[in-house]
């Protein structure tokens, strides 16, 4: 039985347990990713990444020359035969919001960031060569079926192909999904809501393409989804959690949910892909439980209308990331980490809140008819919609870093990608930052403001430049985009900030 050593141990190489491995690489810390399955998964998954998500991919210079396409509005005919009220009892795609992002699919609002509309397997395939390209080891067809923390290590026991073996590494970050055996195994928590619904997303065969409207549809006993060429759905029935989501998903079991919410008799001919879900919503108490840590699903799980999953989840490893590497490297003490959670449990507390929200009004029934009618009327107001998108895209979120009169009015918050000028040309924020260092901006602070971060500069990448309407003299931003200090802080407590997040001075 061989034992192979490494710093970071990252189970599950998913999005998210990738996403950790590079941002922990990015900073010359090895890391081993175990992922059970040998080969990407082709079912149906997430279609894309929304808000904040796509400036973390910006941030990293990932998903590079895709296209960024907003969710469109009904064709020309398509609006006609709505009009006519053909097949439509309740019509999610109302003409009076013609915006691109929409709430739980219900409410379309007005874009405050553009969709990233790729598949799921497409993402994890460049984070994947943005791996190997960082010398992370991913290990697939590698099962960790157990693990053992002391004061200073975590011993996994894994099934390999060749065999089993066991592995030390310095962290464990869980990155293995909502039923996580890290999670379960570390005995943190898991509290939260059971689902009340059955859903499944498909693509298949059917006998009649005109059986139904294609769009969104509010039925009497659930939703209904239709994607044309070639055909894709979703169906969500409100008559309780699946009884067994491990068992096979038959053609005839989602043929039947099919024609109970299109009231027809359509046949499915072929199920080509299929998953099945509920809408269950619960959270880990703790984000670290000692020397491991539970990142993605495995901390939070919830319904995934509007697409909170992947955005969650990236952003938790863009937090935690830098940190994690920065306690390997020795720069910090480990209660940097406690950060995590500090700043990311209310964000994920905050997501459940907002979905099982989304569940509540999909509901049939006139009680809820009332309360859409109401909020489709507050959303035409541009402050509620602005302030509605910005909630479900993550684009509202602050953490507390200290007393904002102290360190200025940007602090906490995630910092503008300004268009910045220096000697050898122009640049973005988000383009200096994909190697994963934080930064200090001089817009205009001077020579001492610099000299102040010099003995940091093995971990922070010092700039100056100039900038229209600069927000502040000097921003430090740290690694995952949220601004740590600026001006007109007095300039003497920078070194006490850099010193918080990034350690002490090099000697």
């Amino acid at each position: 039985m061989a034992v192979r050593d490494a710093q970071v141990a990252v189970v599950g190489g998913g999005p998210v347990g990738l996403m950790l491995a590079c941002e922990v690489a990015l900073h010359d810390v090895p890391v081993v990713v175990f992922e059970r399955l040998p080969e990407v998964e082709w079912r149906p998954k997430a279609e894309g990444i929304t808000g904040r998500a796509v400036d973390i991919m910006d941030r990293r210079g990932l998903m590079l020359g895709v296209a960024e396409t907003p969710i469109t509005p009904p064709t020309a005919e398509q609006q006609t035969r709505i009009d006519a009220g053909e097949r439509r009892p309740d019509s999610l795609l109302p003409k009076e919001f013609p915006g691109a992002r929409h709430f739980a699919s219900m409410f379309l609002l007005r874009p405050e960031s553009p969709d990233l509309l790729v598949p799921q397997q497409l993402l994890e395939m460049d984070l994947a060569r943005r791996a190997a390209e960082l010398g992370v080891e991913v290990r697939r067809g590698h099962t960790v079926t157990g693990f053992t923390p002391d004061d200073d290590r975590v011993r996994l026991d894994v099934d390999g192909p060749d065999g089993p073996y066991v592995m030390e590494a310095e962290w464990l970050a869980g990155c293995d999904g909502g039923r996580s055996m890290v999670r379960k195994l570390s005995g943190v928590a898991f509290p939260g809501t059971d689902g009340i619904t059955t859903g499944y997303r498909a693509f298949a065969e059917i006998d009649d393409l005109d059986f139904h409207l294609p769009g969104w549809f509010r039925k009497d006993c659930g939703l209904l989804v239709y994607e044309e060429g070639p055909p894709r759905f979703i169906t969500l029935e409100f008559d309780g959690p699946p009884v067994n989501r491990d068992a096979p998903i038959t053609l005839e079991e989602f043929q039947g949910s099919l024609r109970r919410l299109s009231g027809t008799k359509v046949t499915v001919t072929e199920v080509k892909k299929i998953t099945r879900f509920t809408d269950n919503a619960r959270q880990a108490e703790t984000y670290r439980s000692g020397r491991i840590l539970l990142v993605g699903d495995a901390a939070h799980v919830h319904s995934h209308w509007s697409g909170p999953g992947l955005r969650l989840g990236l952003g938790d490893a863009l937090n935690v990331g830098w940190k994690l590497a920065a306690v390997a490297r020795g720069w910090c003490t480990d209660d940097l980490l406690d950060t995590y959670t500090s700043e990311r449990h209310p964000i994920g507390a905050q997501t459940l809140e907002i979905q099982r929200a989304s569940i509540a009004l999909m509901r049939p029934g006139p009680h809820v008819d009332a309360l859409r009618r109401l909020l489709r009327e507050l959303l035409l107001r541009d402050e509620a919609n602005h302030q509605l998108t910005s909630l479900i895209d993550d684009l509202h979120i602050g953490y507390d870093m200290g007393d904002p009169a102290l360190t200025g009015p940007l602090v906490g918050r995630y910092s503008p990608d300004l268009r910045l000028r220096l000697a050898d040309g122009t640049v973005r924020v988000a383009e200096l930052q994909r190697t994963g260092r934080a930064l200090l901006l001089d817009l205009g602070a001077g020579p001492g403001v610099r000299a102040l971060a010099e003995p940091w500069s093995d971990r922070v990448d010092i700039v100056t430049a100039e900038c229209d309407e600069p927000p502040a003299d000097a921003l430090l931003i740290r690694p995952d985009g949220f601004v740590a200090w600026s001006t007109p802080a007095d300039p003497a407590s920078l070194p006490d900030a850099l010193a918080r997040w990034f350690g002490p001075p090099a000697a």
